[in-house]
């Protein structure tokens, strides 16, 4: 970390060493409009912005939200950062991912129960083989 003008900056793999993901990684969100370091020649300087921001995209990530979508609510904060429009876009955003967990959960379920199935038949089978009585 350097400091310039009271200010920290980070250097890219700096940031990639603090959250454990490559430069390439932090490049990429980069491109995609996510990130905008300052330049010192070839040099990304990142900010403490750029670092929260990093934290975020990654947490939305974890929480499954495509890139896109946390490059919406960037944008709607940096439009009005105390903005209404963007905690209600979030909580939607977290209703329909939520929804979409419950309905994968169900569908685990369904595949155990099914695996659980099958896996009874196969040992009533295996018994029954081993006693002698399936040719």
């Amino acid at each position: 970390m350097i400091t310039q003008n009271n200010e920290a900056t980070y250097a890219i793999g700096e940031l990639a060493k603090e959250f454990d993901i490559t430069p390439r990684s932090i490049r990429f969100y980069e491109e995609q409009g996510l990130l905008s370091p300052k330049r010192t020649g070839q040099n990304r300087i990142y900010d403490n912005k750029d670092r929260v921001r990093l934290k975020l995209i990654l947490r939305g990530k974890r929480l499954g939200f495509s890139l896109a979508e946390v490059k919406t609510l960037f944008e709607m904060y940096d439009a009005n950062p105390n903005s209404a429009v963007q905690l209600e876009a979030m909580l939607a955003m977290t209703e329909k991912k939520r929804a979409v967990l419950h309905q994968q959960l169900e569908d685990i379920q369904m595949l155990m129960t099914e695996l659980d199935d099958v896996e009874a038949r196969c040992r009533e089978e295996l018994e029954e083989l081993k006693r002698g009585k399936i040719a």
